[in-house]
């Protein structure tokens, strides 16, 4: 019997989760064991989950989970270097040469589990099963315009906080601008992210320029970037991705002054946007690369968790059906990403 075990998330500021009480509905009358962690911060409430016929264990119980669990979460674990045993759904951030996910590498080789990375669940196409793109690009797309809203005034960008709904997102944005409309333009916009981008703008009144492959090809430089207000790079860094913002363009003339790095890769080889080293947070939406004029960079890595709600359902639902398949896990979609991980982990 398969048994999934939903975790709570430790990670400030972070409120998703990846399976709704109906999914957990689904799962258990297909014979699934469902086991759910009560938390202190979950967008959605545990007793759906209980009225659903989940089990309910204490908030990060998980290590203490049996051996056969298979240990379901979204973002990062706690960074304390403990072996880890167990099978892992999460979003492991470890295999484009992130420098943190090589320790996250280290304590699965250790502990002997595996690491099903949610980025890497894919179909017979190499498309991603599911993704929290869209509501990525639309929340990075909002945090970068109320940066350059908060620069109109002289000063940074505020701490943001979740937002009930995307309208209640929308009317703060609209107060925030006062009815300007400054340019934009996104690069991977025919991506789940790129749509969110330019969804949020286009609900905002403004005309995103849109670019993806074709424009990109050339492989660079491109001014056209430094010509636009805003930037939202939607491309997730890999080998061969162009540099769309060198270090050299802070020093060159230019009207960009915020950039959205939305695909979020700073401790990657392959950072599309160098002029930066370090995500950003919610208490500091942006960092200040250069002063005159002003150039900030806006690189929140959790970014659907400011519409918790509407994120989770939606990913939920695209994740389900992948799920339902987990009582065949050494084939289709888990074998392709458990040879993904068994392929990196050998270099940890």
């Amino acid at each position: 019997m398969t048994h999934i075990w939903v975790r709570a998330e430790q990670r400030p500021n972070e409120e998703r989760v990846g399976l709704t009480p109906e999914g957990a509905r689904t799962l258990i009358d297909a014979g699934f064991t469902v086991t759910v962690e009560e938390s202190s911060v979950r967008a959605i409430p545990i007793d759906g989950y209980a009225a659903a016929g989940a089990k309910i264990a204490p908030e990060n119980s998980w290590p203490e989970a049996p051996e056969e669990a298979i240990v379901f979460g979204l973002k990062e674990l706690p960074e304390d270097g403990t072996p880890l045993p167990h099978r892992h759904i999460m979003f492991g951030h470890a295999f484009k040469g992130q420098h943190s996910g090589r320790a996250l590498l280290e304590r699965f080789k250790a502990g002997g589990g595996t690491l099903y990375d949610l980025e890497y669940l894919v179909d017979e196409d190499n498309r991603r099963v599911a993704a929290f793109g869209y509501w990525a690009g639309y929340a990075g797309a909002a945090v970068s315009l109320k940066a350059w809203a908060a620069q109109q005034q002289g000063g940074i960008c505020p701490p943001v906080a979740t937002y009930s709904g995307k309208d209640s997102l929308l009317d703060d944005l609209r107060a925030d601008l006062q009815g300007a409309t400054p340019s934009a333009i996104v690069i991977g916009a025919l991506g789940r992210v790129g749509t969110g981008a330019a969804d949020l703008c286009t609900a905002l009144g403004l005309d995103p320029t849109r670019w993806d492959m074709a424009e990109t090809a050339s492989g660079g430089p491109f001014p056209e970037i430094l010509a636009h207000d805003l930037f939202f790079n939607c491309i997730f860094a890999r080998p061969g991705t162009p540099v769309f913002v060198p270090a050299s363009a802070l020093a060159e003339s230019r009207r960009l002054t915020v950039i959205g790095d939305v695909a979020c890769d700073p401790d990657s080889d392959y950072n599309p946007v160098p002029v930066y080293s370090e995500a950003t947070s919610w208490a500091a939406p942006v960092t200040r690369v250069h002063n005159d004029p002003p150039l900030d960079v806006m690189a929140i890595d959790n970014l659907p968790s400011l519409l918790p709600v509407e994120s989770s359902e939606d990913y939920a639902a695209q994740l389900l059906p992948t799920l339902r398949s987990l009582d065949a896990i050494e084939s289709g979609v888990w074998g392709r990403a458990k040879a993904t991980f068994e392929h990196h982990i050998r270099d940890a």
